[in-house]
Order: C-alpha cells, then sequence, then structure tokens
C-alpha cells in the first residue's frame, strides 16, 4: 500500500479531532473535508497564439502532476474577439491523494515564494464553504522553470469542500496549514 499524503494524515489525526471540538460535531460525517481542489487558467491571446494555450497546458501539467483539460467559449463575444468553441483557458480538478499533495506543494513551497507574502486573504469564501484563491504568477511554483516561461499568467486555485459555512471551511483550511491573513479585528464572514 502506497503512503498516505503527509496532509491527508495531519487531517485525520489532528485536524478531525480538533474540527469535533471546535464545533461539537456528534456524528464523525459531520466533520467537514476537503473533497476537490480545481486549478483553472484562462489564456485570453489564443485568438493570436496558439503556443500560450500549448504553454498553459504543459506549466499546468507540471504543476499539479495530472493533464489538464482545455475549455472553450461557449458563446461569441465580439468585442473580446471570442468565438463559440474557442480554447479560452486550461482547468484540472485534483482528488484524493494528488490532492493533498498539491496543497502541501502549495502551502509550504509556493505560496512562500511570493514576493512580500504576509499570508492569503481570509474573505474569498463563497458563502457555501468553498475558499478561492487568486495566484498573479505561475513561476512561484517550483516545478516551473523561469528561463523557459515565454509569459507569466496567474491562476484560480478552488479549494471545494464539505462544509455547510464559511466559518467551518475557513477552520478546515486553516487547521490544514493555509496561511490566512486577517484584514484588521474583522472575524470572518459568515454564511
Amino acid at each position: 500500500m502506497a503512503d498516505i499524503p503527509r496532509v491527508q494524515e495531519q487531517y485525520q489525526e489532528e485536524v478531525r479531532p480538533t474540527l469535533v471540538d471546535q464545533f461539537g460535531y456528534e456524528n464523525p460525517m459531520e466533520v467537514p473535508q476537503l473533497k476537490k481542489i480545481c486549478v483553472n487558467r484562462g489564456v485570453g491571446e489564443v485568438s493570436e497564439n496558439q503556443k500560450a494555450l500549448d504553454d498553459a497546458v504543459e506549466e499546468l501539467r507540471q504543476i499539479t502532476g495530472q493533464h489538464p483539460s482545455v475549455q472553450r467559449a461557449k458563446r461569441s463575444i465580439a468585442s473580446f474577439d471570442v468565438r463559440e468553441g474557442m480554447p479560452v483557458g486550461v482547468k484540472v480538478t485534483l482528488r484524493e491523494e494528488r490532492m493533498y499533495e498539491f496543497f502541501d506543494r502549495l502551502v509550504t513551497l509556493a505560496l512562500p515564494n511570493i514576493r512580500d507574502f504576509e499570508g492569503v486573504p481570509d474573505r474569498s469564501f463563497d458563502g457555501h464553504g468553498n475558499y478561492t484563491l487568486g495566484i498573479d504568477e505561475q513561476i512561484i511554483f517550483p516545478e516551473i522553470d523561469v528561463d523557459n516561461v515565454d509569459r507569466i499568467d496567474g491562476m484560480d486555485i478552488t479549494f471545494v469542500t464539505d462544509a455547510e459555512t464559511d466559518e467551518e471551511a475557513y477552520a478546515l483550511l486553516k487547521e490544514l496549514g493555509m496561511p490566512f491573513v486577517r484584514r484588521g479585528d474583522e472575524e470572518p464572514a459568515e454564511a
């Protein structure tokens, strides 16, 4: 049997008991958990440059360890020079072991590479227990060779949990090691 990822083991041994104490869950199935991580990257210049799409696919594959799917425009938008069916981005959905390994690499290696990093904002919850983090540069990931990058692009990383409230999701991600920073003395938004 393969080794289970460090963050998954941490969840089972430390995070679950902490959340049970904090929220008073009676059934172990009530304890929220991370279900999947979706990584999305838009590629706006595909109409002029096919290499941008190929680079985005390859970089996302290197970062996540999984081949991304190409997302296509659902309808034409003339002002953006986009036609229906045109590739507009790439996306990867990570689950189980790959999800926990990606989370670990993101928190321990990539985020500390951000210049003047103080933490991630605690305001990007959607009201349903999911958190989205915007990354400005793909070069913060150690898998990306800066010398081979033609264009610096950002990406969105969405952490999908089965928590019922943002407060529970915040506690889950915080316990897993997400370096949240509070803006002022305010409490995180509750659903």
